[in-house]
């Protein structure tokens, strides 16, 4: 039974993406992508009911012990990250109803997005490091053919950037599952989680946790490994983009999270000293690069940099006060960065571009959309009391309890930086004029188009209020996440069916 319930959550899209392709050419497609993340959402809500009622399950596939089968395994970080990507994939599948034109659609838009998902679920719930490996591969090929789909050249140059780096990635993700194996003979990893501490040459296991951490730190965009995103997320369609920057490089932060509290332990005052730096320049080069975009797309990707190194951060840190602030950004940043490319796509379809110097007069001819922006904008910059504050506070105050002021300080001067680009994009597109005197509005859009692209955006701009106002149950819930992170006990006897010895 605990078998079914892990798997589900990867079986379903894979089972929507086959009935979409089947369907691609008539309006059954797009309603199968709809109906079919809808039962993703039931799922994975089921999973976390269930882990929040019995702790951590395993199950193991075709009854084959661990650590030799496939293990599947969930804690509260798991399931977390589940339910947030079927609520991602929920809206964007709304919202892609307006934004996809038909002949991406005939293409296998719908087919390749649900794969994605797929492959994100899977990531988030494998329990053997070669399993992940194959989870990353799912998501690269889907990815690259969302990014290319259009076959614009910029599309092209963009994917061609994105699937090089992330191929390197891959290279170097597979020379240390390689060397990991050599040295273990095991890749589950609650089995190396009881191994590796073990071996002799520890030396040679903190090399290998070095290049996990470039290989995962790509994925993940951070510096100085960065550019291959804001290079690629502006090309494609808004839809994709908001998927991509709400889940993707979430995939690599949840690989760090998982291997550098699982696994790489063992030498945490060298590798965890690197992490800290990183995520203090991911932070700043991030946040200087948006600043000097002029885009709204291309501030919006450079954000995501910037927003990744609070959760490496949170893992640097390696306090239980720390790991709950990394959780808790997690789950805020997904919903509220995936939200603002959603208005992004609004804006450029009734206001004609993304360049904030050919756009504007958006507050006054669309003040709900205007309303819309400010919620998610004024979240990632971290005003009160909204779900970025309470996100960066426990972060900032878990870097003051340990006397960390140097990245207490990067950490504020960073969000400061962030208000500054969220009053740009505020003052260009949605204050000043437009500078062709048009009214743009959401008249202009079909009824149809307005119920698909709004909705989508007023539900998660709700989500990322409910958290803000009543932050307690989410920051409890992240403790409780952190606390099984830095005490992985009943993870490994979950999966492996007995004393983590």
């Amino acid at each position: 039974m605990i078998s079914w319930y892990l798997a589900t959550p990867l079986v379903l899209p894979f089972l929507t993406a086959v009935l979409a392709f089947l369907l691609r050419w008539g309006r059954a497609g797009r309603w199968i992508s709809v109906a079919g993340n809808v039962a993703l959402l039931g799922a994975a809500a089921i999973l976390m009911a269930r882990v929040l009622e019995d702790g951590v399950i395993a199950g193991q596939m075709g009854q084959w012990a661990a650590p030799f089968g496939i293990t599947l395994a969930a804690d509260l970080l798991s399931a977390v990250m589940v339910v947030i990507t079927a609520i991602t994939a929920l809206a964007v599948s709304v919202y892609a109803l307006a934004d996809v034109p038909k002949r991406a659609e005939h293409l296998g838009y719908h087919a390749l997005f649900n794969v994605l998902i797929g492959g994100v679920c899977g990531a988030f719930l494998t329990g053997d490091l070669f399993n992940l490996y194959v989870w990353f591969e799912v998501m690269l090929i889907s990815s690259f053919g969302l990014l290319v789909l259009g076959g614009r050249p910029e599309q092209i140059d963009g994917g061609v950037k994105y699937v090089t780096l992330n191929l390197i990635s891959t290279i170097l993700f597979l020379s240390g599952v390689g060397l990991l194996y050599g040295m273990t003979g095991t890749l589950n990893m609650a089995d190396l989680a009881v191994t590796v501490p073990q071996l002799e040459n520890q030396g040679l296991v903190t090399l290998i946790a070095v290049m996990f951490m470039i290989a995962f730190g790509v994925k993940a965009a951070v510096f100085p490994l960065f550019f291959w995103l804001p290079a690629a997320y502006h090309t494609p369609f808004f839809s994709v983009s908001a998927v991509f920057a709400g889940l993707l490089t979430k995939v690599g932060v949840y690989s760090l999270m998982r291997m550098f509290t699982l696994v790489f332990t063992g030498d945490t005052g060298f590798t965890h000293e690197i992490l800290l730096w990183v995520a203090a320049l991911t932070m700043l080069t991030g946040v200087l690069g948006a600043a000097a975009q002029n885009d709204i797309r291309k501030i919006l990707s450079f954000h995501i940099v910037s927003q990744i190194g609070y959760m490496i951060m949170g893992l640097a840190l390696y306090t239980p006060l720390a790991l709950a602030g990394a959780v808790f950004y997690l789950v805020h940043h997904i919903i509220v960065k995936a939200n603002l490319f959603l208005v992004g796509g609004v804006a450029e379809r009734i206001a004609g571009s993304t360049d904030l110097g050919r756009i504007g007069g958006l507050y006054k001819t669309a003040p709900l959309l205007a309303v819309l922006f400010l919620i998610p904008a004024f979240s990632l910059a971290g005003f009160p009391p909204l779900s970025g504050f309470w996100a960066k506070y426990v972060l900032v105050a878990a870097a003051i309890e340990i006397e960390g002021w140097a990245i207490a300080a990067v950490a504020l001067v960073v969000g400061l930086l962030t208000i500054y680009s969220m009053t740009k994009i505020w003052a260009e597109a949605f204050w000043k004029p437009h500078p062709d005197g048009t009214d743009p509005t959401l008249a202009s859009l079909s009824a149809h188009d307005r119920r698909s692209l709004i909705w989508p955006i007023a539900s998660l701009a709700a989500l990322t209020l409910v958290i803000g106002f009543f932050p307690e149950p989410f920051v409890t819930f992240a403790e409780r996440a952190a606390g099984q992170l830095l005490d992985p006990t009943a993870y490994i006897e979950a999966v492996l069916g007995g004393p983590a010895t």
